[in-house]
């Protein structure tokens, strides 16, 4: 039995209801792509500037929470976002993190799925003025990736809106990455409740504009798309840019609110998944997966559904700090010994906000061990004097 704070500030005891998932291999292949964006584990012994300096990385704990998705059947989206990119953790420490990945990638024995994020956060942003110099420092990194054996994932760049780019300017830039890409790579749309400086990106504060823009692109160069992941936390919108893509392109879902019927469709088109969300749900949402291979849908609901919820509070606002609550899950079940993030992130959510996430995994059957979670939530309720 624990006391644990509520969203408005009150304090209600909770006892853990248990009844765990148990992860597994899958026993069909998915019928759905599915990328889990993972974190990246501190080594917190070895941090001396957690606020100015290039993170300290655990890089053991850090591969053996990848290959706990690999696992489960589940692909990787390295180095994005939920990887702290552009908050804590530099493209040094991410170029790291990919050659190490694919390295274990290599040798998993589902072989599975990797695809890595090329930016332009190695370059100043102060010299990144032009078309030219942005190129330059995306194809230095999607070279880096290529090199290593991982797909590009062209994640947005801030310099576009910070140089006031127009929708030509967009379509010149990414004809030229496309172009020079070895494989099809997968585009992102990251939209500003992620990221504040990414408002307008492709040339438009208009979304039905942008949407016209960034599909008239993936048209005039499809054979080098192999699909788009859309952050945007709006189903509708999703639904009707899917519909209007390219045989063969596929969309990835960001949307951390709306993924479970995103991914089923509607019987016509359908997600494929790329979510931070999914490596706080990997049991539910690789046996989710499992079932929807299967044609069983009340399966399908019945796991997904009691994470939604939980991913809803992940992602409030403001919407970018998500990460810590993925790190606080991954401290929960055992996955690292310690709730420390590059750059001290941790502390950018309340403790109202992880006693919520605590009550919500449990009923979602993801605290993996309810003694074990239970014991770290009451440690760190403790250092916010909840006792």
């Amino acid at each position: 039995m624990l006391t644990l704070p509520t969203l408005d500030g009150r304090l209600e005891p909770y006892a853990p209801q248990g009844d765990p998932l148990v992860p597994r291999a899958p026993g069909r292949p998915f019928t759905r792509t599915a990328f889990a964006a993972a974190h990246v584990v501190s080594d917190p012994l070895a941090e001396r500037d957690p606020w100015g300096g290039k993170p300290a990385v655990d890089w053991d704990a850090t591969l053996r929470f990848r290959v706990g998705l690999w696992d489960q059947g589940l692909g990787l989206a390295e180095a994005m976002d939920t990887a702290q990119r552009g908050m804590g953790v530099d493209w040094d420490t991410a170029h790291e993190l990919i050659r190490r990945t694919m390295a274990e990638a290599k040798v998993h024995p589902l072989r599975p799925r990797v695809a890595c994020g090329a930016g332009t956060d190695h370059v100043a942003p102060d010299t990144l003025r032009d078309l030219d110099s942005i190129a330059a420092a995306y194809m230095h990194q999607m070279e880096a990736i290529e090199a290593a054996g991982g797909q590009v994932i062209v994640m947005a760049t801030r310099a576009l809106p910070a140089m006031g780019a127009g929708p030509d300017d967009y379509a010149r830039l990414y004809g030229r990455l496309l172009a020079q890409a070895k494989d099809p790579v997968i585009l992102h749309w990251l939209g500003d409740m992620f990221d504040p400086a990414l408002a307008g990106y492709w040339g438009a504060r208009d979304v039905d504009a942008a949407s016209d823009l960034v599909l008239g692109l993936i048209r005039d160069h499809a054979p080098k798309v192999d699909g788009i992941k859309i952050s945007l936390l709006d189903q509708a919108h999703e639904e009707a840019f899917r519909a209007r893509l390219p045989d063969g392109v596929r969309l990835y879902t960001g949307d951390d609110f709306n993924y479970a019927p995103l991914i089923e469709g509607d019987g016509t088109h359908h997600s494929h998944a790329l979510l931070g969300a999914f490596a706080a749900i990997a049991p539910a949402a690789a046996q989710a997966l499992e079932a929807l291979a299967a044609g069983d849908l009340q399966t399908y609901h019945a796991l997904l559904g009691p994470t939604v919820p939980l991913s809803r509070e992940l992602f409030r606002t403001p919407t970018r700090y998500y990460k810590a609550g993925i790190a606080f899950l991954a401290w929960l079940n055992g996955a690292q010994d310690h709730f420390v993030m590059p750059a001290g992130l941790q502390s950018a959510r309340p403790i109202t906000h992880y006693a919520e996430l605590f009550r919500l995994a449990d009923r979602a059957r993801l605290l993996a061990d309810p003694d074990r979670a239970t014991r770290r939530m009451a440690q760190l309720l403790a250092v916010h004097g909840v006792g």
